[in-house]
């Protein structure tokens, strides 16, 4: 009964504060919803950022890679800060100087409008199929399973399921679809405390644990059994083979944190471009301090459980059962509850923004004012989150939630990314190429992927399985040397993609050369010691490598 007054508790005064601090944001407008009203400074920015990458999905899937393999799987978070610089320099300088309201919004500038459609259709169908049903669906597992709900309820497992799904977003659409996004955002801030809070206190119960009381000891304990497993250089056949930092998990982590509408989006929202990059580099320095809480529990895990659990995934949740004292479980699930509504709610916020700006606005009603654009918006994500929550219980037998969607982000991910980079870095590429470019991005990927990589692995472990090999290493690496790893494949098809657009650039050229125009939105003054600061982040992951590589 604490558990759940201390969760009402801490859920409600994040509800409150959210209301108090958005109640004269005007809503009637493109920029006061989808924007914050271009309001946001470095410290909403940062924390926003933070809780929207953040959600079960993270923290269960990713403690479940870091179970299976060990450090090397930290790429997904140190890597990101990289890709964050990048952004406060190169990236978002562009945006704010275009005063976007949405990423799409450049390519119709730079291409034409069909680019710009294409664009968002695709972002919208990566949400709604793959991304908000994978957050409804981990966040109800756990928060079913943390609170024993099927026993408090005295219903069914499958019908406790469905119960916390639609509770999940009900209260996250509320949030995202009548709040908009400076509601997002002021929420995400609180919590973020919270979850940085509560996530560190799970490894250092879990050290305390292993460690007779003694967090320092518990970390001795783990390095001594098992040292192999705190190599940074993650090994073929492993999610994360080092090589792969080099080829595709760059593409990977400048598309989300520079090119993602859901992520973006919190920048695009700031009040002048010094405190964009402000809340960029504030964010990626915490990104760096991200393994504590989405890899070293698993790690502990592996070790507190003698690697014995029957799945992976399994590893964050039984660690919290076994090891946080029952008073805090309640605070604990707020926590995790908040980042669940975070994910949820600004990838809902993001697919409204997507549709009343590039789709209604642009092909529906061109003539529509601006309140009417916000009122269809809403509609629109109202309708989007039933359909997350009616789709969301047919995934539990998706295997693996953050592998899975890595995979899949990728028919969409590498080829936005191809298109925006051509568009910044050249000035004559016709509209031609961008569709070309991402068309044929999407469906390479989709065969290769798919079609083509399953079917050689599963002849490769045959093939092995028929020569003697039975050793289940063995057949992993079999398995993974049959093909190039997917995020291999994204840098191939990356690369490829480009040339094929430089070279109909080269062919058909437009003929005017595009210029970006200042739109005088927001100051685009940036922040004085944005490279110094970049560079010094940068140099700080790239010794974290060095200390750990074995």
């Amino acid at each position: 009964m604490i558990g759940i007054l201390s969760f009402l508790g801490f859920t409600i005064m994040v509800a409150v504060i959210s209301y108090f601090a958005t109640r004269t944001t005007d809503e009637q407008t493109s920029d006061g919803y989808f924007l914050g009203g271009r309001s946001l400074t470095a410290g909403v920015i940062a924390g926003s950022l933070l809780l929207t990458n953040l959600s079960t999905e993270q923290i269960v899937g990713l403690n479940g890679s870091a179970y299976k393999d060990g450090l090397s799987v930290m790429a997904w978070e140190t890597l990101a800060a990289i890709a964050m610089v990048v952004t406060a320099i190169f990236l978002l300088p562009r945006y704010l100087k275009g005063g976007l309201t949405t990423v799409p919004q450049f390519l119709a500038d730079r291409f034409d409008v069909a680019t710009k459609t294409i664009t968002s259709v695709l972002f919208l169908t990566g949400y709604v199929v793959v991304l908000l049903p994978v957050i409804l669906y981990s966040g109800s597992v756990a928060i079913s399973g943390m609170f024993d709900v099927p026993t408090l309820l005295g219903v069914s497992d499958d019908t406790a399921l469905v119960l916390c799904i639609w509770g999940i977003g009900v209260i996250g659409s509320i949030y995202a679809v009548f709040g908009g996004l400076k509601a997002v955002a002021v929420s995400d801030s609180i919590n973020a405390v919270g979850l940085i809070v509560g996530g560190i206190l799970i490894p250092v119960f879990g050290l305390m644990a292993i460690g007779d009381g003694s967090v320092l000891h518990g970390l001795h304990v783990l390095v001594d059994a098992n040292p192999e497993r705190f190599d940074s250089t993650g090994e073929p056949g492993q999610e994360v083979p080092f090589s792969t930092i080099f080829t595709g998990m760059m593409l990977i982590q400048l598309f989300y944190w520079g090119t993602n509408q859901q992520i973006i989006q919190r920048a695009l929202g700031a009040k002048n471009l010094a405190e964009g990059q402000k809340g960029l580099l504030l964010a990626s320095f915490l990104k760096i301090l991200g393994p504590l809480i989405l890899v070293l529990p698993g790690m502990i895990a592996y070790y507190y459980f003698d690697g014995g659990l029957a799945s992976s995934d399994l590893a964050y949740p039984e660690l919290v059962r076994a090891v946080l004292p029952k008073p805090l479980i309640g605070f604990f699930a707020a926590v995790l509850f908040g980042a669940i509504l975070s994910s949820f709610n600004s990838v809902l916020n993001s697919s409204v923004t997507l549709f009343g700006i590039d789709v209604y606005k642009q092909h529906i009603n061109k003539e529509a004012s601006e309140s009417t654009v916000v009122k269809y918006g809403k509609i629109f994500g109202v309708c989007l989150a039933l359909a997350a929550m009616f789709i969301a219980p047919m995934i539990a037998d998706a295997g693996s939630l953050f592998n899975y969607l890595q995979k899949i982000n990728g028919i969409y991910s590498i080829p936005i990314f191809t298109i925006i980079a051509i568009g910044y870095l050249t000035k004559r590429v016709p509209a031609i190429a961008a569709k070309i470019g991402i068309v044929s991005g999407s469906i390479l990927y989709i065969i290769s992927e798919f079609l083509v990589s399953p079917r050689l692995r599963e002849n490769a472990v045959e093939a092995a399985k028929a020569s003697g090999i039975t050793d289940s290493d063995a057949l992993r690496l079999v398995e993974a040397d049959a093909y190039p790893h997917y995020i291999h494949v994204m840098a191939i098809l990356f690369v490829a993609n480009m040339i094929i657009m430089l070279i109909i650039g080269k062919i058909f050229p437009r003929k005017e050369a595009f210029e970006l125009k200042y739109t005088e939105q927001v100051s685009i003054e940036p922040y004085k010691y944005v490279k110094q600061v970049g560079a010094i982040i940068c140099a700080i992951v790239i010794g974290i490598y060095i200390y750990f590589a074995q």
